[in-house]
């Protein structure tokens, strides 16, 4: 599965093809999807393009992209956006619309988070920056519960970006968490952790969220273009497969 994360907390200063309007966001999703992104992962925003984890926000977004692409839509959980826990647990237990969202486990309150969306019907990614997450996760009791895993190092150099991911999967496996997991990187790891997602038969995820640049270096156009350079490491994978099946 490729997912495509279209904004993050970015703005048109980092980047001109990030979608800050919902109007922008519906428009670039279509075009993802068109181009192989199989679900999303999405920061909705306020008119005024400020992200928000308010129920009349969130529902909103994840329902006009849902509608406007039929694939699911997942949001974040950023402590950032609502460093107050009581409002941040208030705002998730309140959502009905999001199909899933990304809890990182090393924010503070993430069990509290966690427990909201279950509470609330919708699925849970478990955001791991480290081996220290994983720990945190398993603490949690609620490791069972999550729909899949994502393993996502921040700010990690490419150079020892599998390395590191290597330790993160022993420690999941170690604690037996079964869950499906997505990999993925960010900055100069993204194309080396992508890379490796697809030499491993995981879910991955691409976006301008992750890096503006395509995997030769280039700039992105957009999105799309991520889009497509990450279907075409995914399809090179798939046709050497078949190739060396009995």
């Amino acid at each position: 599965m490729l997912q495509a994360t279209l904004n993050g907390p970015l703005t048109k200063a980092d980047h001109p093809a990030v979608p800050t309007t919902l109007g922008e966001l519906i428009d670039d999703a279509r075009h993802c999807a068109r181009a192989g992104a199989e679900c999303f992962h999405v920061h909705p925003r306020d008119e005024n393009g400020r992200e928000q984890l308010t129920a009349n926000v969130v529902d909103h977004v994840a329902r006009a992209v849902r509608d406007a692409c039929g694939v699911p839509v997942g949001v974040t959980t950023g402590a950032w956006i609502e460093p107050d826990i009581e409002r941040r647990v208030a705002s998730v237990r309140s959502w009905t619309t999001p199909d899933y969202a990304t809890v990182n486990l090393s924010e503070p309150g993430s069990d509290e988070v966690m427990q909201a969306l279950l509470d609330a019907g919708i699925g849970i990614e478990a955001g791991i920056w480290t081996v220290e997450d994983v720990h945190r996760l398993a603490a949690t009791g609620l490791a069972g519960a999550v729909l899949r895993v994502c393993i996502e190092p921040v700010d990690v150099e490419a150079t020892g970006a599998v390395a590191f991911v290597d330790e993160i999967h022993r420690v999941l496996d170690r604690y037996e968490i079964g869950a499906p997991r997505l990999q993925h990187g960010d900055g100069d790891a993204t194309w080396v952790l992508l890379t490796d997602a697809v030499r491993r038969g995981l879910s991955t995820r691409i976006g301008l969220e992750d890096t503006i640049y395509l995997p030769d270096g280039a700039p992105a156009a957009g999105n799309e273009a991520l889009v497509a350079a990450a279907m075409a490491l995914i399809s090179g994978r798939e046709a050497r497969s078949s190739r060396s099946a009995p």
